[in-house]
């Protein structure tokens, strides 16, 4: 089955285009970087180009470079004869044997040491490798995916990672942007992963959040990505709701990263500042003064961020921001006219 790569920002669908180039070049085994923060989709997108390329039958096979010395990373990725080393009573099969004719995914590839980074240089160009121990040479024809978390060019520019694999490596990079530089996504991501997780925590039932909930969650700044939010729902079906979890978080609080595209993330100050004009206009005293006018007040400015910010990101394409905001059209054009929302060439 096929891991959904999921999102409608435009960063997402580049990369989804980018998957349909590389697919169709599967055969000739040009490789591919995946890059991007941690948590982002990387093991996905790889997932994505072995299951809907020409090598789907055959072997996926990953191995976390950073999870092993580098003497059973080289056995792991290249095997062993029998008595290559001590402890090594029969022969094993590396990765790249294994994953002939298929697809292997050398994740973390930054964390490789530069001598190991030298035999993989070689294989890479020859197709063919040794196993410690055997003077016989193993030929494999394999597509090889590394992601990594890092920047390979200034590991580079360091002499931390070899120049001549990296640009054997990099023919072609798919860049995935950190979530909170596509906070659009985020309403696709929790449903999806609510729906997902819906079977397995089935004695536990989490309703979608609400338009409060969901503002917070997309302002929120995600240091932890897609894995962040798949934690952050698993949590909040065994408690149950969401708003122990947020606050415990303190979503609403934490500053967001966005690009200049992206809006700020609503602030303490800015509520505040909302609080302290609406007491300007309405002295406690008066007899028209009470909480839940100020909360609606609140609620309002909240709601009309979240709303602009999706009509934005969706170039006012308010079919689309609809579906975003699980609301109906007609519930959306309501709203940017009680709000007062009108597109940015229109702002005064």
């Amino acid at each position: 089955m096929i891991p959904p790569f999921i999102g409608i920002s435009e960063s997402i669908e580049k990369i989804r285009e980018l998957i349909e180039f590389c697919i169709n070049v599967a055969a000739t085994g040009l490789n591919v970087v995946i890059t991007g923060e941690s948590g982002v989709g990387k093991e996905v997108v790889a997932q994505n180009l072995y299951h809907r390329s020409s090598r789907k039958n055959k072997p996926f096979i990953k191995v976390n470079c950073a999870a092993l010395p580098e003497g059973l990373l080289e056995s792991e990725l290249f095997g062993f004869e029998r008595g290559a080393f001590t402890g090594a009573q029969r022969r094993k099969r590396g990765k790249f044997e294994l994953a002939h004719k298929g697809v292997l995914l050398l994740d973390e590839i930054s964390d490789m040491s530069l001598a190991l980074q030298s035999k993989l240089l070689h294989v890479l160009q020859s197709g063919e490798f040794s196993p410690l121990g055997s003077e016989k040479e193993v030929k494999t024809d394999v597509w090889v995916l590394a992601a990594t978390n890092q920047d390979l060019e200034q590991n580079v520019k360091k002499g931390l990672f070899r120049e001549d694999l990296y640009y054997r490596l990099n023919i072609i990079q798919i860049y995935i942007p950190p979530l909170r530089n596509r906070p659009e996504d985020i309403p696709l991501l929790i449903d999806y992963y609510i729906e997902k997780y819906a079977s397995k925590f089935s004695h536990k039932n989490l309703n979608k959040p609400s338009p409060e909930i969901l503002g917070r969650l997309i302002t929120y700044h995600w240091p932890g990505n897609v894995r962040e939010i798949q934690n952050i729902i698993k949590r909040c079906m065994v408690i149950g709701n969401w708003e122990e979890i947020i606050d415990e978080l303190s979503i609403s609080k934490k500053p967001a990263d966005y690009s200049t595209k992206a809006k700020p993330a609503l602030d303490e100050a800015s509520i505040i500042g909302d609080f302290i004009d609406f007491k300007g206009e309405n002295s406690p005293n008066h007899a028209s003064f009470s909480l839940k006018k100020v909360k609606k007040k609140v609620l309002d400015r909240i709601e009309k961020e979240v709303i602009s910010h999706v009509l934005g990101q969706t170039g006012w394409n308010r079919t689309k921001a609809a579906k975003i905001l699980k609301i109906s059209y007609k519930t959306l054009l309501y709203k940017i006219s009680d709000l007062n929302i009108e597109p940015p060439h229109y702002s005064r």
